[in-house]
């Protein structure tokens, strides 16, 4: 932007620092990436004007623009001169909205607007000011030391000196009214009209908006909806309400101005294009996700959670879906306190709770009841009973009061028709229904719940504070009582000993609860019912973008709630504790040691038995939102295999992959490392990495974009230590496979390297065959249905010969005659002269000449694993030509048990056949 202005004078100083202040990001929103800037990212919520009399008349969101009379409006625009209001009398402004509206985002914009010249033009200078900061100020002062307080360029200016009437060009601003005492009563609160004149802040403020200091100047007041009534209303020339982003037109441009900035790559920006067109198509069916995005603080929440999700890489700050969750509360809700009272006479601070812990106790019940009870929807008559059921004080009814007009919508909204899970049974049908307005919010509520201990019983509750009590006492009266001890009798001094005892008594029992906490955490990770849903991070991107195409296979009766586990581990993390002290809720570190110390024995306990692969991958996710190296390394130091066959690889779960086997010692490697169906592309394997460090039998079957995956294999993946690769069912052509042969040389540890289903053809096993003494340590070699022909088999199987540690060699399912399958079984036999004397075991078919081959039965699994994805009519071919060789074999045996043994064969050969001809291929296990 050009920005015109003047060193030495206030007012361009004041501009220019208001500027740079207000430029300043939260801390959440450098997760984006750090391409965002308030100008770019900024869309206009709703403002609508309202009548004096209709100010307290909320609309639904669903109702907000579709029933509204009223105009829309810009804050400029309600600074215009009205009928009501004469020139020598400024306005004032009240402008309110809910929880996560915008009210915060739309007074950063307005300033840095004003600041640019390109708003309020009227208004010489602006002068905004934090109700909150206000009110910690106990000092009295006057409105010029305030000002200069907080901006000292603008000491002493003229415009605030209170003569003529220059204040008409001032403009003041308060942000967050609720957390000011403000009392209009004149017995309570003098008038005053001199700004020189030493006040409390709250009168300073009353007086301005009484007009009878400064009178000229204007204010804008922004507040919730709970402290409307604070001012009154004949105080106020406008109300104007926040409505948010009350249509997807809007809601989509928020989406774009996030998503479409990533890092200016064309790769990144179509992605993101496709996320948002996806959205959109959600947000137009008006889903709960629409409701959800009425307020723009959950559209926030959803471009964190859609960035998470798909342009995570190794160069970005370390995220989890955690921590996003985390920081959205925090941004929405840090140091936000619950006041005890809305009237005029009571002290907002006099007594104060943290307005999050407020949530988590009462909020956080209902949804930990709903987790609990596999309920995601609530009736009128639960949220009375769950959220100040047990109110009894008037101090309760006024906090609950004030929750439920400015918070508790916030967390729950309106069911949208008629959702999957339902349960009709709690109420009558006509019952209006509530649900949480993203449901990943009601399993991050109940996760809170439960880590903060909130779910003890009573008697807990008072065990804990009685301990506490107790324990204070015996450190001061333990010095008294080593005294006294040597003066009284040694039964009486028992008694006093009890107290000692009962603190130590009550560790115990807090540990046993510490535990109960790990056992529902592994528990809730590996149910039974939820063993082969959708992995936990495709669950949490199809709650936003919906599903398109066929419905996910649900296994379970009712909603899953398998991120419950995984954010109860989140939270122990340390940076999420951190913000959650800040937002008033404690963790102990003890409390942490206790949970991780017995979650790490129920973990290895689950892990003995076979999991799915979506189980693993969430398993994965668990530790990798734990953020606990030393917890990671033990639970993965049971764990010899991880298999994620047909786990849909994204950014972040290739991501989570590479983190937490990072997490492992040098020395640590896994048996098998099977990454086959995974849609693997270029990127995902350069973020795959670290991973493959830990892994000697390596499965990259069917992965896409073979040939940049190749040459990602080429620079990296070929220098690992006893590695066995697959890489078949992979297109490479020729100048894949060229790159592929191109690299061996460089990786003298490789053993094992599987090429089937690769289409090498006849030139590629010709490179092979020439390349093939340049590395020494290969030990199996499958080149197995790869379109080779008798010349080059021969060749490739002369080579392996010569090599001095191949020992087996896969060519079946190659078009080889006959007679190329006997010059094979005979050339696999070294020659009298060779120093070596060594075999290569050379598997054309299921038999070696005139014999069974040893390993028939894998080379028709092989076949069988394989055949949905295998051209049919060729693999049906390949089996006739199996019996061919059988009987064939068969016919030349003259012991009646080999023929038998043939038989056996055939059998299972024509077994295969028959799948193969009905369609129907063996259904592989899914574990």
């Amino acid at each position: 932007c050009n920005m015109a202005w003047t060193q030495g004078y206030p007012i361009d100083i004041h501009r220019r620092k208001l500027f740079l202040w207000f430029s300043h990001l939260p801390q959440e929103e450098k997760q984006f990436g750090g391409y965002f800037s308030p100008e770019t990212m900024h869309v206009d919520p709703l403002i609508l004007e309202r009548n004096p009399e209709e100010r307290l008349g909320l609309l639904s969101p669903c109702l907000q623009t579709k029933n509204s009379s009223f105009p829309s409006v810009t804050v400029e625009q309600l600074f215009e001169p009205t009928d009501a209001w004469s020139e020598d009398r400024g306005l004032n402004v009240l402008l309110y909205g809910a929880v996560g509206t915008g009210k915060s985002t739309v007074i950063r914009k307005l300033v840095l607007d004003w600041c640019t010249g390109t708003t309020l033009a009227n208004f010489k200078l602006l002068v905004p000011f934090s109700c909150e900061d206000l009110n910690q100020l106990s000092k009295m002062t006057s409105l010029r030391d305030l000002v200069s307080r907080k901006y000292l360029h603008l000491k002493k200016h003229p415009l605030l000196s209170g003569e003529g009437n220059q204040a008409k060009d001032v403009l003041f601003l308060f942000n967050g009214m609720e957390k000011i005492q403000l009392d209009f009563r004149i017995g309570s609160t003098e008038l005053c009209s001199d700004p020189n004149e030493a006040l409390l802040p709250g009168v300073v403020v009353v007086n301005l908006l009484r007009k009878y200091l400064l009178p000229e100047a204007s204010i804008l007041v922004t507040t919730r909806l709970s402290a409307l009534d604070r001012i009154p209303q004949k105080y106020v020339s406008r109300y104007a309400q926040i409505c948010g982003f009350s249509d997807p037109d809007r809601q989509r441009a928020y989406f774009t101005s996030r998503l479409l900035q990533q890092s200016g790559k064309t790769a990144h920006n179509q992605e993101a294009q496709a996320l948002i067109e996806l959205l959109y198509l959600s947000l137009q069916r008006e889903s709960q996700l629409a409701a959800a995005c009425f307020l723009p603080s959950y559209c926030w929440l959803t471009c964190a959670t859609l960035h998470f999700l798909h342009f995570t890489n190794v160069n970005a700050p370390i995220r989890t879906l955690t921590g996003i969750y985390t920081s959205f509360l925090r941004l929405n809700f840090g140091g936000e306190v619950l006041g005890t009272g809305a009237g005029t006479n009571v002290p907002i601070q006099g007594h104060h709770s943290s307005l999050m812990l407020y949530v988590v106790r009462t909020v956080g019940k209902l949804a930990f009841d709903g987790v609990t009870y596999k309920r995601t929807s609530f009736s009128e008559r639960e949220l009375e009973q769950w959220i100040g059921g047990k109110t009894k004080t008037d101090e309760e009814l006024h906090q609950l009061a004030m929750f439920r007009t400015d918070v508790l919508d916030f967390f729950l909204a309106p069911c949208v028709g008629n959702e999957k899970y339902l349960s009709q049974d709690l109420s009558e049908n006509d019952e209006r229904r509530y649900v949480f307005a993203v449901p990943a919010m009601q399993e991050y509520l109940a996760a809170l719940y439960m880590v903060l201990g909130e779910n003890k019983s009573a008697l807990e509750k008072l065990t804990r504070q009685v301990s506490v009590a107790i324990g204070q006492a015996t450190e001061d009266v333990n010095a008294l009582m080593n005294i006294l001890s040597k003066f009284i009798p040694l039964r009486i001094f028992a008694i006093f000993n009890l107290l000692k005892l009962f603190p130590k008594l009550f560790e115990k029992i807090r540990s046993r609860n510490k535990g109960s906490i790990a056992k529902t955490m592994a528990a809730e990770m590996f149910r039974t019912e939820d063993s082969y849903n959708e992995d936990v991070l495709d669950q949490v991107e199809q709650s936003l973008l919906g599903v398109h195409g066929p419905q996910p296979k649900q296994y379970s009766e009712g909603q899953p709630f398998e991120l419950y586990p995984i954010f109860m581990g989140g939270l122990l993390h340390y940076g999420n504790r951190v913000l959650l002290q800040q937002l008033g809720c404690s963790i102990q570190s003890s409390t942490v040691a206790q949970i991780t110390l017995a979650l790490r024995k129920y973990l290895v306990r689950e892990l003995s038995k076979p999991q799915p692969p979506e189980e693993l991958m969430d398993l994965l996710v668990l530790l990798y939102e734990f953020q606990n190296p030393r917890l990671t390394a033990e639970v993965l130091a049971s764990i010899r295999a991880i298999r994620l066959t047909n786990i849909r690889m994204t950014p972040i779960k290739c991501f989570v992959l590479s983190s937490v086997l990072s997490c492992t010692p040098p020395s640590y490697h896994l048996e098998e490392l099977d990454l086959s169906s995974c849609l693997l592309t270029h990127d995902l394997l350069q973020m795959l990495w670290p991973a493959f460090r830990h892994t000697h039998n390596l499965n990259l079957s069917l992965f896409h974009d073979a040939l940049a995956n190749v040459i990602i294999a080429r620079t990296e993946m070929f220098h690992q230590s006893n590695v066995s690769s697959r890489l078949c069912d992979n297109p490479l052509l020729d100048s894949g496979a060229h790159t592929l042969l191109e690299s061996l040389p460089k990786n003298q540890s490789l053993t094992h390297l599987s090429l089937m289903h690769t289409g090498l053809g006849d030139r590629g096993a010709l490179d092979l065959a020439k390349r093939l003494q340049q590395h020494t340590g290969l030990q199996e070699l499958n080149v197995a249905y790869n379109n080779i022909g008798d010349n080059a088999a021969l060749t490739l199987v002369d080579a392996c010969r010569e090599h001095p540690s191949i020992h087996t060699v896969h060519l079946y399912l190659n078009p080889l005659s006959d007679v190329g399958k006997k010059s094979l079984y005979v050339r696999g036999v070294a020659r009298g002269h060779s120093s070596s004397g060594r075999r290569v075991k050379v598997l054309a078919s299921v038999t070696e000449g005139s014999d069974i081959s040893e390993d028939w039965h894998p080379i028709l699994s092989v076949i069988r694993e394989n055949a949905s994805s295998w051209d049919r009519e060729r693999i049906k071919q390949q089996l006739k030509v199996f019996l061919t060789d059988l009987e064939w074999g068969r016919q030349q045996q003259q012991s009646f048990w080999k023929r038998l043994h043939f038989r056996k064969v055939e059998k299972g050969v024509k077994q295969t056949l028959q799948m193969l001809e009905k369609d129907t291929p063996s259904k592989r296990s899914h574990k």
